[in-house]
C-alpha cells in the first residue's frame, strides 16, 4: 500500500483527490495539509511515501517548500500537483528536489500512475520538462534571462504578470513590501525590462503565463 499525504489550500479538491486515490485500490491517504505549516508538521510527525503538493498554499509554498521539505526528509517523494502548465515551473519543483510534476488538468488514471511511478523511486515528468532539465546540465547551454532568475524572483515575477500587486505579494510571501520590491528591480533588470508593460509583455512572448492580467 502507497502510503500518501495531500497537500492542498482548498477542502473541498483535497476530499475529491482523497475518494479518486483511495478508490485505486492500492493507495492511502494517511493525511492532509491545506498550508505549509501543515505540510512540515506532516513530514515531521507522520510515516508515508508519498507527498502530493500544491505549489500554491498559503505561507511557505512552492519551491522553497519543496526544498525544505527534502532538507528535512531527503528520501520522501515529492510528486506536484499545479495549475501551472509552463515548463519552467515544473523545471525548477524538479531542481528543487520534487520527483513529478503533473498539472489539476490531468486524468485521474494519470495521477494514479504518478504517484505510482514516484513511489517506486521514478521520476513523473513530461518530455519537454527532460528536455530543459538535459540542457541544462549541458556545458555553455544560453537560455532565456528568466532562465537567471532565482526561484524567489521567478515567484515574484509570475505574481506581478498575473496582476497582483507588490503590497498583495509581500502578504502572500510574508516577505515585507520593501523585500518585494527589491525582487522586482532584481527580476526587471535580468529581464531587461524598464516598466511594467515591457514585464507584461516579456511573459506574453515567452509564454510564461496561464493568464497574465493587467499590471498596476
Amino acid at each position: 500500500m502507497i502510503r500518501v499525504v495531500v497537500a492542498d489550500d482548498h477542502q473541498i479538491l483535497r476530499e475529491g483527490l482523497k475518494q479518486l486515490l483511495e478508490a485505486s485500490g492500492d493507495i492511502e491517504v494517511v493525511g492532509e495539509a491545506g498550508d505549509g505549516h501543515g505540510v512540515l508538521q506532516q513530514v515531521r510527525e507522520a510515516d508515508f511515501d508519498v507527498l502530493l503538493l500544491d505549489m500554491s498554499m498559503p505561507g511557505k509554498s512552492g519551491v522553497e517548500l519543496i526544498k525544505q521539505v527534502k532538507a528535512e526528509r531527503p528520501r520522501l517523494r515529492i510528486l506536484v500537483l499545479s495549475m501551472h502548465e509552463e515548463h519552467q515551473y515544473a523545471v525548477r519543483a524538479i531542481r528543487a528536489g520534487a520527483s513529478g510534476y503533473l498539472t489539476k488538468e490531468s486524468a485521474a488514471s494519470q495521477l494514479v500512475a504518478a504517484i505510482r511511478k514516484v513511489a517506486r523511486g521514478g521520476a513523473f515528468i513530461s518530455a519537454e520538462v527532460a528536455e530543459h532539465l538535459a540542457l541544462d546540465a549541458m556545458p555553455h547551454s544560453d537560455g532565456p534571462p528568466h532562465e537567471t532568475l532565482s526561484d524567489r524572483e521567478y515567484e515574484v515575477f509570475r505574481m506581478l504578470v498575473a496582476g497582483t500587486s507588490v503590497s498583495e505579494i509581500a502578504e502572500r510571501l510574508h516577505l515585507s513590501a520593501k523585500t518585494v520590491s527589491t525582487h522586482k528591480a532584481r527580476l526587471m533588470e535580468k529581464l531587461q525590462v524598464a516598466n511594467n508593460a515591457e514585464l507584461f509583455h516579456y511573459a506574453l512572448r515567452h509564454r510564461l503565463s496561464d493568464d497574465p492580467g493587467p499590471i498596476g
